[in-house]
Formats: C-alpha cells, structure tokens, sequence
C-alpha cells in the first residue's frame, strides 16, 4: 500500500492526485524490470480509488509522455533519460545542455515594457514601479518544449533588448548587442510547484504535471544587476544541478 492520503475535500481532482502518485511511486520502483505497471485494480486498491480514477491518471500521464500503453501488454514507464541542467557561475540554456540535445532553441513568445512588480523591482536595484522589459520564452531541445521562462530588464538600461533577442534568440547575444559582454549568476532560488494552464499548454504537459522553479538573479562583471528571471522546467523531462566551478 502507498500510505499516501489522498485529499478528496482539496479542490483537486482525485484522478490528478493519483497522477502525482504514480509519479512518485514510479521512482520508487512501482514498475516491473521490463517498466510495466501493476494492473489497473491492483494500483486502484493501492490508492483506495476505482478504476475509472486510476484510468484518467493514467491518460494524464500517457498524454505527458510518462507512460505509453500497448495493447494486450499494459502500461508502460517511457525510459527517457532526464535532462541535466547546470546552474553554475556562468549558466547558459544552450552551452548547459551540451551535448545531451542534438539542437536546442529558445523562441520568444512576447514581449513589451511595464511597471516592474515589487520582487522585480528589489532584485534588479530599481525602485519601486520603475519601467522594465518583460521577455517571455520558451526554449525546447530536439524539438521538446523544456522550460518557460519569464525575464526582466531595466528598460533605460537595455532600451530594444526585446527587438535584439527577436534578432539573436539568445539572451547572451541580446545582452551582449547592449553592451554586456559577460554576465554571472548571483543567486537562483529553486521550488517545486504545479504548472500553471499556461505552463501545461505551452511545455505540453497534462493536468496535475510538476514544474521545477527558479528565480535567478544575473549580474555584470561589476556586480550590478542586470536580469531577474523565472523560469519553469517540466521536472519529467529535466533535473537542475547546482554546480561549485570552485570545487
């Protein structure tokens, strides 16, 4: 038995809360050797639910790509190695994946100025209701959408940065076309939370699915900052590692 109690009163549909189980329980080791889920009323007695839950949770996650089902065979876990992604003192979409990808992307969604919020604001050293530029992304590789990510600047700072990522789809080169020509990371604070509708539209992930979190702080060479970001990975598909270059 799972031991997990579900919240039937929550707002949160129970057929999503089994989904996060069977997440779960599949890094536990819930599946075969050869990846294959126990029967549907074997994991519907194990969460204490019927069959018709335990079957929507299912096509949850076989529309997320965790599962596949073969006919006549069951289900299956999909053995698709995680990305790695390196949060480090120089952390680059492109340059962090390597060689894991065998092409990697970022598109912009859109982008435009605004009043920057309280938290944007205070991590970019402006006061309060100063103008920024919001740039919202997406970046994938081969072709999978991995993170959505939402990035801030200082708009008298880094006038046209939208119209020089536009050009470059690359916020180094949009950075470095505003004359910055090396950057770091000086904090990146890390949650786990669900995604959002946009999030699940957007990285093509099913109701209930996981997102990993980070808000990250860059700064110049002379320690001023310059971009405050949130970015959105889809935990299935990626995992962050925090790497100590001076180790």
């Amino acid at each position: 038995m799972t031991g997990a109690v579900l919240e039937r009163k929550s707002g949160v549909a129970l057929w999503r809360q089994i989904a996060d189980l069977i997440r779960s329980d599949i890094a536990s080791g819930v599946a075969g050797q050869d990846g294959r889920l126990p029967p549907e009323m074997q994991l519907a007695k194990r969460y204490g639910v019927n069959r018709h839950t335990v079957r929507a949770a299912i096509g949850a996650l076989e529309q997320e790509g965790v599962l596949r089902s073969e006919q006549g065979r069951g289900t299956f876990v999909r053995r698709r190695k995680r990305l790695t992604y390196p949060i480090r003192k120089r952390t680059r979409f492109s340059a962090g994946l390597g060689s894991q990808a065998a092409s990697t992307r970022t598109r912009l969604l859109e982008s435009g100025p605004e009043a920057a919020p309280e938290p944007v604001a205070e991590a970019l050293g402006l006061a309060a209701g100063s103008q920024v530029i919001r740039l919202e992304t997406v970046s994938e590789a081969d072709g999978v959408p991995v993170s959505r990510a939402t990035s801030w600047f200082d708009a008298q700072r880094f006038a046209g940065i939208d119209r020089a990522f536009e050009e470059h789809a690359s916020i180094t080169r949009a950075l470095a076309s505003c004359g910055v020509e090396d950057y770091v990371r000086a904090s990146t604070i890390i949650e786990a939370r669900h995604a959002s509708a946009e999030d699940i539209e957007l990285l093509r992930l099913s109701a209930g699915a996981i997102v990993l979190v980070t808000r990250a702080v860059n700064t110049a060479a002379e320690g001023r900052p310059i971009q405050y970001s949130e970015t959105r990975f889809a935990a299935d598909r990626v995992e962050l590692r925090i790497e100590n270059e001076d180790a």
